[in-house]
């Protein structure tokens, strides 16, 4: 249900521009003649619309600033302060300002209630600047002229004049106190707009547009006034976006799927989220959208958590239905970006390494700002007119690219441990036997681990033979067997002193319960250590729901009545080839081990094909997607892995023990 809603979620972002799309439109061709039903003075909004660009760059209403105003007649005040100190103390090594000889003398007699008489002018006429609005680029030589008038009180004192106006100017020189207003201004806009509004002119029974012709955007404007271009739903053009956009989601989903049938519902979920979120971005950005951008980095993360084939189809899907036609988005550039991201999706699935990711992300980059580059220009020299951008916008998209690729990379870890994914770096570093669950299985359970190494080596080949994925089965093998951990010397490989707690136990019910516990454990010690879904399955599968054979047998001798489903483990049954081969592999590696040197090729293959046989009628591999073809491959892989653990090597002579001791 979730998938079906995300699919009607990616129909309609698809589809949503042919909701409101007008029947007519600027630059298509009319389709019968259209006149005038009346007379009407229309706006030309195109003319009106670059207007108001014009006015938007040069239109701005300043408002007094009163915080500014306080801060401004702060410093003023300051500055008269500390010039009556100066006066008054005779300390003139650093005045506020420069004063000349006269105007010394004359501040030195300017005393008492004249000083403050002659201080309060001062301000008052920084008060009267202020109030006129005060601009921070105007020139020294305007600010102290302006200055000197508004000291007009002290006119007939020349020198107190001068003095106050130097003060003023170093009070006011390249500050403001006006601020923006953008109600204001919007408001003056407006008006300005509805003042000198361009329109058009049109008569009674005028001819707008004759039949066959490209309609203008003046025409368009004089149709829209009339309703000749009414806005209706299109619902052919929307149905039929909407369902490529709702039948294509279900195809990805559906290929995704034959190509790793490991992939669960979630997966569905977060391919078809991606796409919903590129359509999103589609319609957000329109225009201004880079294709290369949003098409090559989710299809590179895709192709390495999912796989190339899910990657490639969300691809398709993705550029299918990009929404046609957008300014400046040409098909050359989709198509560009298309084979850019086709190329990502091929190579990504062989990255075994974060470091290899970075370096393919970087070579990625450079390939794609070639490509751009050279096939917009062999465009331009044929002539063609499909979007070309200029150098400058080629580089951005690139280096646009480019980042969200890093970006990508860099969140790609926290996307496999949400989402459930595993990538084969992730893969590569769980088999590492230096983590620290296969460390602690090698110390507490050596016999299991080296059964382990062994099944591993087996399962590895088999997947190799039929194009599996090795790097899963590998991976998945060494963990197959983790949940051992808890009861380690109840498993017969462990038991390096001969003692068998089955034995004093001596009840099958209870021993078929420990078996079964270690898959239980197993999932528990998994989930802890946060391993991926793809390899926690291996555990409960690689055992499916087989019977306990040997416990099995000891029940009926205890009891007729027993029950085979007790002695069953609860499953599933292998739902991969992945996990349908650590089965076999799981099931063959004692029966090989325990075949004489000599016995011949022939007698090998028997037992592989017993044992797979026995798995088959047990309807073990039913759901695991092996087919018959397959599984020879399997068994003549295990054969050559069993010939070489048993081959003969060379017996050295060992030397007298008297020689050694010399």
């Amino acid at each position: 249900m979730v998938i079906a809603l995300a699919a009607l979620l990616v129909g309609i972002l698809s589809s949503w521009p042919l909701l409101r799309e007008p029947v007519l439109a600027a630059g298509a061709i009319a389709e019968q003649d259209y006149r005038a039903p009346a007379s009407a003075q229309v706006v030309d909004r195109t003319a009106l619309k670059a207007r108001r660009s014009d006015l938007d760059l040069r239109t701005v209403v300043h408002m007094i600033d009163g915080q500014q105003n306080l801060r401004l007649v702060e410093a003023l005040e300051r500055s008269l302060a500390d010039l009556g100190r100066s006066i008054a103390t005779d300390d003139l090594t650093v005045p506020p300002i420069d004063l000349s000889r006269e105007e010394l003398e004359d501040q030195q007699q300017l005393q008492g209630e004249d000083r403050q008489a002659w201080e309060q002018e001062v301000l008052k006429a920084q008060q009267r600047m202020l109030a006129q609005g005060l601009v921070a680029s105007v020139s020294e030589q305007s600010l102290r002229s302006a200055a000197q008038q508004q000291l007009f009180t002290l006119s007939e004192s020349e020198l107190q004049q001068q003095v106050g106006a130097k003060l003023l100017v170093r009070s006011l020189l390249g500050k403001t106190n006006l601020r923006a207003d953008p109600d204001l201004t919007r408001k003056l806009t407006e008006t300005l707009l509805n003042q000198n509004a361009e329109t058009i002119e049109v008569k009674t029974d005028d001819l707008i547009v004759r039949r066959g012709e490209q309609i203008s955007s003046r025409q368009f404007d004089v149709l829209d006034h009339f309703n000749f271009v009414p806005r209706r739903l299109q619902l052919e053009n929307w149905a039929w976006r909407f369902g490529e956009a709702v039948l294509g989601s279900w195809l990805v989903v559906q290929v995704a799927r034959r190509w790793n049938p490991r992939l669960q519902p979630h997966h569905g979920l977060v391919l078809l989220l991606t796409m919903a979120l590129v359509q999103g971005v589609k319609l957000w950005l329109r225009a201004a959208v880079s294709p290369l951008a949003v098409l090559v980095p989710p299809t590179f993360l895709l192709a390495e958590v999912m796989g190339t084939g899910a990657a490639l189809g969300w691809l398709a899907l993705a550029s299918a239905l990009w929404p046609f036609p957008m300014d400046n988005i040409g098909l050359l550039q989709v198509l560009v970006a298309f084979v850019v991201a086709a190329v990502a999706a091929l190579i990504a699935g062989h990255q075994r390494s974060r470091a290899q990711l970075l370096q393919t992300a970087t070579l990625l980059t450079l390939v794609a700002l070639l490509l751009q580059t050279l096939t917009l220009r062999a465009a331009e020299q044929v002539g063609l007119s499909l979007g070309v951008l200029s150098s400058g916008e080629t580089l951005g998209e690139g280096l646009l690219m480019g980042a969200v690729l890093l970006l990508v990379i860099t969140l790609a870890p926290a996307l496999e441990n949400t989402c459930g994914l595993v990538s084969r770096s992730r893969l590569l570093e769980l088999a590492d036997f230096q983590r620290p669950l296969l460390r602690r299985l090698s110390k507490e359970a050596p016999g299991t681990f080296e059964h382990t190494l062994m099944i591993c080596g087996l399962a590895e080949e088999g997947a190799r033979a039929i194009g599996a994925d090795v790097d899963l089965v590998r991976t998945g093998s060494l963990y197959h067997d983790i949940g051992k951990l808890h009861r380690p010397q109840w498993f017969i490989e462990n038991q390096s002193d001969g003692l068998n707690p089955h034995e004093s136990l001596n009840d099958p019910w209870a021993s078929a319960k420990v078996l079964q516990a270690h898959v239980d454990e197993g999932l528990r010690i998994a989930r802890r250590a946060r391993l991926p879904q793809s390899v926690c399955d291996f555990i409960p599968e690689h055992q499916g729901t087989m019977r306990m054979e040997y416990f099995w047998h000891a029940a009926r001798k205890h009891s007729p009545m027993a029950k085979g489903k007790d002695f069953r483990y609860r499953g599933p049954t292998p739902r991969s080839r992945e996990t349908g081969i650590q089965m076999l592999a799981d099931g063959c590696e004692a029966a090989l081990r325990s075949l004489p040197p000599e016995v011949a090729e022939g007698e090998a293959h028997a037992t592989v094909r017993r044992i797979v046989g026995s798995r088959i009628r047990d309807g073990q591999l039913g759901q695991s997607g092996l087919s018959r073809m397959e599984l020879e491959l399997v068994v003549d892989a295990f054969v050559k892995v069993w010939k070489r653990m048993r081959h003969h090597r060379i017996p050295y002579p060992i030397a007298p023990k008297d020689i050694i001791t010399r």
